[in-house]
């Protein structure tokens, strides 16, 4: 089509779980639809992992197996043509140095995309729910601090609660009110505590946690990300 914008194709690396890759791959085709025109979709070159794979590695806390899945999904993507990638997934960015180091095309970070959100919007404290290696861990958290970002120490029984929800609903497609109401409950703490914000580090917390009508502004790491990929995709 004449003046037609050239669009760069995206590589997506999902499957972890396929319930998030779905958000992924619909949130960005609706974003690139409204900033181009109404026939656009988005360039991308898509690998849905067996996430199986992935979790005996992560149970064995073998971060180097999660590394090499990672890595041969990333090469593979750069080789069918993708100009830059994403990993869709929070905890897998555990081992994104690894994954960037062994491709030539950029890896947008989501903790990085998450941190430029809540330095623009001004937010300077912030609660972090999502995996328990999220959570606790400093290679999520620094990156969030390094935008400004004061985050709230993690509490051991959020952790345990919000880990549990995560693998044993979420992952397997299970949307339940427990789970709902106990978000809900855990938030709600979060702002007697102090924070000004949430953070959604996880990519399916957002089927449990209404974004738009909390006591505290949500930062929905999903939405962030994708908003993200969608700039780089317009360049």
């Amino acid at each position: 089509m004449k003046g037609a914008r050239t669009l760069r194709t995206l590589g997506l690396i999902g499957g972890m779980s396929w319930i998030s890759t779905r958000a992924y791959y619909e949130r960005i085709n609706k974003l690139v639809q409204q900033r181009a025109q109404p026939m656009a979709s988005a360039p991308m070159v898509i690998e849905s992992l067996d996430y199986s794979r992935i979790a005996a590695a992560k149970n064995s806390d073998d971060w180097d197996g999660v590394a090499s899945i990672l890595v041969e999904s990333a090469r593979k993507l750069e080789a069918a043509g993708a100009e830059g990638l994403v990993i869709a997934a929070n905890t897998m960015h555990k081992v994104y140095d690894r994954v960037a180091e062994g491709i030539s095309i950029p890896v947008i970070h989501i903790a990085d995309a998450v941190g430029e959100a809540m330095a623009e919007a001004k937010c300077e404290s912030a609660a972090l729910l999502g995996t328990r290696f999220v959570m606790t861990e400093s290679w999520y958290r620094q990156r969030l601090v390094s935008h400004g970002v004061d985050l709230l120490p993690p509490d051991p029984g959020d952790v345990e609660l919000v880990d549990g929800i995560i693998y044993k609903e979420l992952m397997l497609g299970r949307v339940t009110r427990d789970a709902e109401r106990a978000l809900k409950s855990v938030i709600t703490m979060k702002d007697k505590q102090g924070a000004d914000a949430i953070v959604l580090a996880c990519t399916e917390l957002e089927l449990v946690v209404d974004t738009d009508a909390n006591v505290l502004p949500v930062f929905d790491s999903t939405d962030i990300h994708c908003r993200a990929a969608t700039d780089w995709i317009f360049g």
